[in-house]
């Protein structure tokens, strides 16, 4: 692929969806033509299923929410980031295959063997160039997370499943140095941007 792939990780309340839009600018002003978009999500269908994940009132099965993310990654990379890819374009996604196996696997306690295996089938090889993990401790996210909007299902967890979810981005990390860059997101705004800034420079 002749573009630039790049994720954006982190626990709910690690601001890692504010620091994708810095991110957006710092490309787009240096010429890149930039694809921003997310998981669950950046489809129709993939819209679809995020808001019947987020915002459902029923229980759903650990493994059908997994499945449920991989059906909707499947149709994301066919439509938005493969064809990006291809084109030469920078794709910004806010979560991405770390995520499911941190939240649904290590999170939900989903089989990893059995990610593995819908990992492989569904992206076809395909792994991020670079995936930034903004990692702030459980406490800090949820202070957070209080002074926004309505939770959403999975917001509403307790600390101890985010705890989880933070032990499975750290083995994700230690698994994959290369691809990784674990950023202390507890700091200011600005410090985040600037070792950030440093990070990508070196693309």
């Amino acid at each position: 692929m002749a573009g630039l792939f790049i994720t954006v990780e982190g626990i709910d309340g690690a601001g890692k969806t504010t620091h994708l839009g810095w991110l957006r600018q710092y490309f787009a002003g240096r010429g890149r033509s930039v694809v921003a978009t997310r998981e669950p999500g950046g489809t129709p269908l993939g819209e679809a299923l995020r808001a019947l994940l987020l915002t459902s009132d029923y229980p759903i099965h650990a493994e059908t929410e997994a499945l449920l993310m991989f059906a909707a990654r499947r149709e994301h990379l066919d439509k938005v980031i493969f064809p990006a890819l291809s084109k030469g374009q920078v794709v910004l996604c806010d979560r991405f295959t770390d995520a499911t196996f941190a939240y649904q696997g290590w999170g939900r306690r989903v089989d990893l063997a059995k990610l593995e295996v819908l990992e492989r089938w569904v992206q076809q090889g395909l792994q991020p160039d670079l995936t930034l993990y903004f990692d702030v401790p459980v406490s800090v996210g949820q202070e957070r997370m209080s002074r926004g909007q309505p939770l959403d299902r999975f917001e509403r967890e307790q600390a101890e499943f985010f705890e989880r979810v933070r032990a499975g981005y750290e083995d994700r990390a230690a698994r994959d140095p290369h691809r990784f860059r674990v950023i202390d997101a507890s700091r200011t705004a600005m410090d985040v941007e600037k070792e950030v800034e440093k990070i990508v420079s070196r693309l």
